[in-house]
């Protein structure tokens, strides 16, 4: 794809865009049956776009976009694994896909090594300056700045990133390629430009009065008269491309150590908007972790995932746990007796996640406790599942700690829907869910100078609540050195020891219900993955109930009696598209493969 554009420079960018674009979709149709798409975000139009059913032998990847997923399968093709193809992937988003997830920001990944047959997660998520206070996002009065758009916006939201350190872990331990040979095709596209996608134009048009703020972040993302990139126009990053390059040659030390870091820490100290704190001290003590999976079992499946800071894994188990202990509701998923036992179930799995989850390095998480069998069962045999919803409250798992931290939940989520998810499968059997972010859309809106990555605002991910009467303060409070909590489930699904789902989502606080719902619709009741994922959503929070509208897919949570079924139930019902970005594989008995890929965002299965 270089020598269409270098033998055009002289002619206009559009005309080498249309060329590069149907380089890619032509890439794509001989790598597989699946076929490049995209369309809006449903924070845009509530939009949905056709999804191809997928299906492969050896091997399969979704990612939330077709460069991405075309360049994990090229690695797939030239005998790289799952861990080497999932890296390239995620620095190609980076490239393609900045508003989701990047350099600057952090995640987790679940791997299943068949060698081993051992199950890793990894932890990447974001530190906390060691000089940044709870104080940082109080305004005068003591109370909160307002999150969007003051809390979000500039160097003081900056977490230390831990993106970077992760891939470089899982390649070290795990991968068979080096880190400049999954960085190749992301060199190539930030050098050589991809045409924009609707999705990401739209959402420049929707952040450009904060971005505005960035002279970096508009030179990369706007025009000279202050326009965001329109779709299709070819978006070249040089400066992205000179840190890929350097990253390279030079290996993440350069990031955490050498001259991006310091051009980073400046970028966040310097911040022409609230100015942050954090320290080359800070960027250089940086480190990814391994972490225990949590393991649960779900109606005589096994499933794992990513444990704390992550609350995925947790409180997505913590639900199928009380859904099991009652019977699958006949008249199906969307109907109005599946809906309100799932948020039954949901609202006691959150309760408890609000009180108890926090970053395990700082404080008592009893994560076997919140996924104990009999704690759930105890749980379940003190609600009435049918009757209409009550309050509830956080129970006491076995392990919770005393007086540690506060005994109120604190609901005050703010987690963006901005993160993306991938799912790989390879001819080696092994899998991988892995889940990113930098946050907000944008992150917090800062570009470093001179090296073209966004900065996430992961410090908002905290409870800027004070302490309880008794001194107590949030499990999620902010400190320093800290990991914020996170709803990303990155999960694995087996059954009797033969792999069968790999799924996760974006999508913030909802994550833990967009990956519940479709396990619920796949597991008990047979749907076909791509169905599943497309169906509509049904999540509760802050008291309320959103119904996702069928949006064309014809019956769904929305549609007939369902909703003033749900309101004679004690549900506050609001009809709104909801932000999902599933993205999974289906395993069947005899291996087949089955890529879903979610119609809301630009997502891409393809295999061989």
């Amino acid at each position: 794809m270089r020598r269409p554009c270098r033998l055009l420079r002289p002619l206009a960018a559009p005309l080498c865009a249309a060329l590069l674009l149907a380089a890619l979709l032509a890439a794509l149709l001989r790598a597989g049956p699946a076929r490049a798409q995209s369309g809006a975000d449903p924070e845009d139009s509530g939009a949905l776009r056709p999804v191809e059913r997928v299906t492969a032998r050896h091997a399969m990847v979704v990612t939330a976009n077709p460069h991405a997923t075309q360049a994990a399968l090229e690695m797939l093709r030239g005998g790289g694994n799952a861990v080497d193809a999932a890296v390239t992937a995620q620095w190609v988003l980076g490239v393609v896909e900045p508003q989701s997830s990047g350099l600057g920001g952090g995640g987790f990944l679940v791997l299943y090594d068949a060698r081993r047959g051992a199950v890793v997660t990894l932890d990447g998520r974001e530190t906390v300056p060691a000089a940044a206070t709870p104080a940082m996002f109080l305004g005068p009065d003591g109370a909160p700045v307002p999150f969007y758009p003051d809390r979000i916006t500039g160097g003081r939201a900056v977490g230390v990133p831990g993106l970077l350190r992760m891939l470089a872990l899982a390649l070290e331990r795990h991968g068979t390629r080096t880190l400049a040979q999954t960085l190749a095709p992301a060199i190539r596209l930030a050098e050589e430009g991809f045409p924009v996608s609707p999705r990401l134009t739209a959402s420049l048009a929707r952040h450009r009065e904060r971005l505005a703020h960035f002279p970096a972040t508009r030179a990369v993302f706007f025009g000279a008269d202050g326009e965001p990139l329109a779709a299709g126009a070819l978006l070249r990053q040089p400066e992205l491309a000179r840190t890929l390059r350097t990253l390279a040659a030079q290996g993440p030390d350069a990031f955490y150590r050498g001259p991006i870091g310091a051009a980073l820490v400046a970028a966040v100290r310097e911040s022409p908007v609230a100015p942050g704190v954090m320290t080359a001290a800070d960027l250089a003590g940086y480190a990814a972790r391994e972490r225990p999976p949590v393991r649960a079992t779900y109606r005589g499946y096994t499933l794992y995932g990513m444990g704390p800071p992550s609350s995925g894994a947790t409180t997505v188990f913590a639900l199928l746990n009380l859904l099991e202990t009652q019977p699958v509701a006949p008249a199906g998923p969307l109907s109005a007796p599946a809906i309100h036992r799932f948020v039954q179930a949901a609202r006691l799995a959150y309760a408890d996640r609000a009180r108890y989850l926090g970053d395990p390095d700082q404080v008592p998480v009893p994560t076997a406790g919140l996924v104990d069998k009999a704690y759930a069962a105890r749980r379940a045999a003190m609600l009435d599942w049918d009757a209409p919803l009550a309050p509830v409250r956080a129970g006491t798992p076995p392990g919770a700690p005393a007086r540690e931290s506060s005994g109120r939940a604190d609901l005050a989520d703010t987690e963006s829907v901005s993160t993306t998810h991938l799912s790989i499968v390879d001819a080696h059997g092994n899998l991988l869910a892995m889940t990113t972010t930098i946050e907000q859309a944008f992150g917090s809106g800062v570009v470093v100078p001179g090296w073209g990555f966004l900065l996430n605002n992961q410090l908002t991910d905290f409870s800027l609540r004070g302490p309880d009467d008794a001194g107590r303060l949030p499990a999620n409070a902010l400190a320093p050195g800290r990991r914020p909590r996170s709803s990303m489930a990155p999960t694995l699904v087996f059954r009797q020891g033969r792999p069968v789902l790999v799924l996760g989502s974006p999508g913030g606080s909802r994550i833990i219900q967009y990956v519940a719902e479709v396990l619920v619709r796949v597991l008990d009741y047979g749907l076909p993955l791509q169905d599943a994922i497309e169906a509509p959503h049904h999540t509760h929070g802050r008291g309320m109930t959103v119904l996702e509208p069928p949006l064309g897919r014809g019956a769904g949570a929305g549609a007939g009696g369902v909703p003033a079924a749900l309101r004679a139930l004690g549900h506050e019902v609001r009809m709104q598209p909801q932000g999902s970005g599933l993205h999974g594989i289906r395993i069947d008995a005899d291996g087949t493969l089955h890529g879903g890929a979610d119609p809301r965002r630009e997502g891409l299965a393809a295999g061989y």
